[in-house]
């Protein structure tokens, strides 16, 4: 008698086939750290900054806890604080806006353009007239390079040049993304990343870095992530936060910045192959000339009516999918008292109805991902 066996279930993310990819070079790495034991800023953390800003042309890196503590260090880090106006994308994760409210500053929050779902440079400039009109005073934006995509940084840098805003990359979905010759973590007064699991470069825990050109921010950032110290551990000369990556971090990343160049490239072509194929039923991401992403997710629209449905029929067939992000930040409970910019959010909330995410990674091979497209083509057509 035969009998149907079903397909297995296909990860969103595929951690594990990266993981044997590195094979015993993170176990070796590891063991390093257990032998030396040094589990707090030990050597693997200040080699691996160096090898992070090398990667990305910054002149310096400052790893951190995590991504969050990343933009709540670098705020700190400029003094911003109660009175000022900090401008972020609504579509977007909270971590955005919740560091700005962190610092005691007020989340002024600005539409995306429709192409690339990023910040608006033409809404920040209505977002900053609405802050003043508030009596808020413009004093930062955090542009997000949102599933991998840079923002429109020569914009942003236009506007915040203009306004004499300090501008900080929030790259945690995209590092590793470029402009022309030029790498995520080089626009900008800082750029933040997260090495969250999920994450192009990710750790096996919770992690992040601040990059930055200027040496005094660079200093300021080392003191805050250990409570503020200043010249020896008991001497703190400001309010600072215990922020560090952990030395066994510091180890695993250093073995995944090596394979990262290869992994982009295989992001890329997994995108393209989804492009190719898809392209004539729905509506799919495209990186503008110039841009490059690293493809931190693969972000289709669906009309809202049809998004459930296309989802339940893939999940039948083994597929998931994910929606980032079903409810704009101004939209949610924690930051419905935040003002939003002036000619409102209609692109974010749009999007929040339509997006839907496919399995994106760098070890989709050719046959997992075609039977990703084929359900996905079939869920479509119904």
């Amino acid at each position: 008698m035969n009998r149907h066996i079903e397909p297995p279930p296909i990860p969103f993310i595929d951690v594990a086939a990266q993981r044997r990819r590195l094979g015993t070079a993170v176990d070796t790495a590891v063991a390093r750290v257990l032998d030396h034991c040094q589990f707090i800023l030990g050597p693997e953390v200040g080699a691996f900054e160096q090898e992070l800003a090398a990667f990305c042309g910054a002149r310096y890196a400052v790893t951190c806890a995590s991504g969050t503590d990343a933009l709540v260090l670098a705020l700190r880090a400029k003094g911003i604080g109660p009175g000022d106006a900090v401008f972020c994308p609504s579509f977007t994760f909270c971590a955005t806006a919740e560091v700005a409210a962190l610092v005691g500053a007020t989340p002024v929050f600005v539409d995306v353009q429709e192409d690339t779902f990023n910040i608006h440079p033409e809404g920040l400039k209505a977002a900053i007239a609405t802050a003043r009109r508030l009596g808020l005073t413009p004093k930062a934006v955090i542009p997000v390079d949102l599933f991998g995509l840079p923002a429109d940084h020569h914009a942003v840098a236009a506007v915040a040049s203009e306004e004499k805003l300090i501008v900080l990359d929030d790259a945690a979905q995209a590092f590793g993304a470029s402009i022309g010759t030029r790498k995520l973590g080089t626009f900008g007064d800082m750029t933040a990343t997260s090495f969250f699991p999920a994450k192009p470069l990710g750790c096996y825990g919770d992690g992040g870095a601040v990059l930055t050109d200027d040496e005094e921010t660079a200093a300021v950032l080392r003191s805050l992530r250990v409570h503020g110290q200043g010249g020896d551990k008991y001497d703190n000369v400001r309010i600072g936060l215990a922020s560090r990556l952990d030395t066994i971090q510091a180890a695993v990343l250093r073995e995944k910045l090596k394979i990262f160049p290869d992994e982009i490239e295989a992001r890329n072509a997994a995108a393209r192959r989804y492009e190719k194929a898809l392209a004539d039923l729905v509506a799919v991401p495209r990186a503008p000339e110039g841009l490059t992403s690293v493809w931190a997710q693969y972000t289709i629209r669906v009309d809202g009516g049809r998004r459930d449905a296309f989802a339940a029929s893939l999940k039948a067939e083994g597929v998931p999918t994910a929606i980032y992000y079903p409810i704009p930040l101004h939209c949610q409970q924690a930051y419905k008292r935040y003002p939003v910019g002036e000619g409102g959010t209609t692109v974010s909330e749009r999007l929040a109805g339509e997006v839907i995410s496919l399995p994106m990674h760098a070890y989709l091979d050719a046959p997992t991902q075609d039977r990703i497209i084929d359900a996905t083509r079939r869920a479509l057509k119904r």
